[in-house]
């Protein structure tokens, strides 16, 4: 892939795990589940693409851990194992894969759509912004790529 074919870069905090996309990023959407908030230390946000757009270009920090308490079957969170950073949610075995927004180097050109899971969010902040609410889950990892607002 040719480096004009890169829609966004990004990593965690150290450098030890570097990643490109090639392809459309989808709208931020605020995780309020209770894995997220242990994962983020707060909210998650996340933005997804198609697999096959996620170039992972320096891994040496990646690890992944199996989330076995997850709502979704066989969702893989990964993270640099050298600082910590939060950086991917995988389904795998669907479509897109999502990918912590706060790892994207700026500017990102992406608006928060939605949150979801509210019903496991916790009680120490409200949410009032007026986007989207779903009380649980709102499935993308097998639904139509589309970039931008809803």
């Amino acid at each position: 892939m040719e480096r004009a074919d890169i829609r966004a870069t990004g990593g965690c905090l150290c450098g030890a795990v570097r990643y490109e996309v090639h392809g459309g990023l989808m709208p931020v959407i605020n995780c309020h589940c209770s894995k997220c908030r242990r994962f983020h230390g707060h909210v998650g946000a996340y933005t997804a693409t198609r697999r096959e757009n996620l170039i992972l270009v320096k891994t040496s920090g990646l690890k992944w851990y199996r989330s076995i308490q997850d709502e979704t079957p066989d969702v893989h969170r990964g993270f640099c194992q050298e600082c910590g950073s939060s950086l991917f949610w995988d389904p795998r075995g669907k479509q897109n894969i999502s990918i912590a927004a706060g790892s994207i180097d700026p500017p990102t050109n992406l608006l928060t759509e939605r949150h979801v899971w509210l019903a496991q969010k916790s009680d120490y902040y409200t949410v009032s912004d007026g986007l989207l609410q779903h009380f649980e889950g709102f499935a993308r990892a097998d639904n139509e790529h589309r970039e931008g607002q809803p």
